[in-house]
């Protein structure tokens, strides 16, 4: 996450030299054509760099949950949380049943991510009123694991090679076999942990494991240019289940 923001900081500098060179803006203090194109340079050659800076793995050696066992190897990942005041069977329950709809910006940043094109139904692209997690598990993702009120693992590939479908697999050990080069796996949890009587931490993890250096190179500039938009959408997701699972019982 860290090379991401330094990715579209270095960015924004490169388009602050880009326009001063076009014409000089006295609030960004570049005073000189010369100066500007300077700070377009810099800011150009530290964002390619930022953006294809080598990636190293992270191994679990002592797996603790689902999500371990799934994904003990991983490149990228990204964590959110967020306090809930209630107890982990409700908890558990909002995390199966909210929708899209109930999700601030939830479609606004989907679409975003799908490149402003429509698409067919996904995680990416959901009605309004099914809940998200149904719709991923019966489009994209493969339900991996599930703990009731605990802990909800799934799966997906999100890179493969050219001319291969990307397809998860039909069981949760096949998934956990593809390991042929070409590929990038991505696993998704949520898990409630209990921190007193009616408070939970609602988590969500996501990691991605690419199964060879090439993929793993071509998949690290996609990450950074996401990986943002990806962090708002999961914490905009986890205040959904939140409101859904402290509103009063009807």
């Amino acid at each position: 996450m860290a090379s991401s923001f330094a990715f579209y900081a270095f960015v924004m500098l490169a388009a602050a030299g880009l326009v001063s060179m076009l014409r000089p803006v006295r609030v960004l203090r570049i005073r000189t054509r010369r100066v500007a194109a300077v700070v377009f340079l810099a800011g150009a050659v530290l964002a390619w760099r930022e953006l294809h800076a080598p990636v190293l793995a992270n191994y679990v050696t002592q797996p603790s949950s689902k999500l371990d066992e799934f994904a003990p190897v991983y490149q990228f990942s990204e964590t959110a949380s967020i306090p809930v005041r209630a107890t982990s069977g409700r908890v558990y329950d909002a995390l199966l049943r909210v929708t899209a709809a109930e999700v601030p910006l939830y479609r606004t940043l989907v679409w975003v991510r799908r490149g402003a094109t429509s698409g067919p139904e996904s995680v990416l692209n959901p009605p309004d009123h099914e809940s998200l997690i149904r719709v991923a598990t019966k489009t994209t993702f493969l339900q991996l694991a599930e703990v009731p009120g605990r802990e909800f693992v799934m799966g997906t590939v999100v890179m493969a090679p050219e001319g291969v479908r990307l397809a998860v697999g039909q069981t949760p050990e096949s998934f956990r076999a593809l390991t042929e080069a070409g590929f990038a796996k991505a696993v998704m949890s949520f898990t409630i942990e209990p921190q007193g009587p009616g408070l939970c931490l609602l988590r969500t993890d996501t990691r991605v494991h690419a199964t060879d250096p090439v993929s793993r190179d071509a998949f690290a500039v996609y990450w950074r240019v996401i990986a943002p938009g990806s962090v708002l959408i999961r914490h905009m997701w986890l205040r959904a289940i939140k409101v859904r699972a402290e509103a009063p019982t009807r």
